[in-house]
């Protein structure tokens, strides 16, 4: 493994990679995986690595919508499982996380580093791919767009009284 994923939040999301991993290739929820025998590369499990695998979890259809609408011609279980756990990943911090410090080109670096360590030849440049896609894009691509708010009948403003 590159020594660029052993430290900081790097590690924490190759730990969470390893955790989507694993929970995907058990058939198990991610906290059946946590409260069970799991393996690391490299431990202890990180607390931002348990909060990246739950929260990709917890939104997994969204993000995977969205996976979906911006890989043209790829089924999303055609891809390899670490490239779709890191992309699963790096969506969730892109677009659901809701953390101001992280922008996306740090996150599609991080992704690209990570896949150059545990996928195949083509991943880092496929997750570079997908994930620029998802940055062009303000929301998450997959979703229903929000029904704009109806104007007053009589077309009065709200500021009227």
């Amino acid at each position: 493994m590159s020594l660029k994923v052993e430290r900081g939040r790097t590690l924490a999301r190759s730990q969470a990679l390893q955790i989507l991993f694993q929970a995907e290739a058990r058939d198990l929820p991610v906290n059946d995986i946590l409260e069970g025998d799991y393996l690391l590369s490299k431990g202890p499990l990180d607390p931002y690595a348990v909060a990246l695998a739950r929260g990709c979890y917890a939104h997994l259809d969204a993000i995977d919508d969205a996976l979906h609408a911006v890989s043209d011609n790829w089924s999303l279980y055609r891809m390899p499982s670490a490239d779709r756990n890191l992309l699963r990943i790096a969506v969730y911090e892109m677009r659901l996380l809701g953390d101001p410090s992280l922008s996306d080109p740090i996150i599609i670096n991080e992704a690209v580093e990570i896949a150059k360590a545990y996928g195949t030849d083509r991943s880092a440049r496929f997750v570079n791919g997908v994930l620029g896609r998802i940055s062009r894009s303000s929301a998450l691509p997959g979703q229903p767009e929000a029904a704009p708010e109806p104007a007053p009948a009589d077309g009065a403003t709200e500021d009227a009284e």
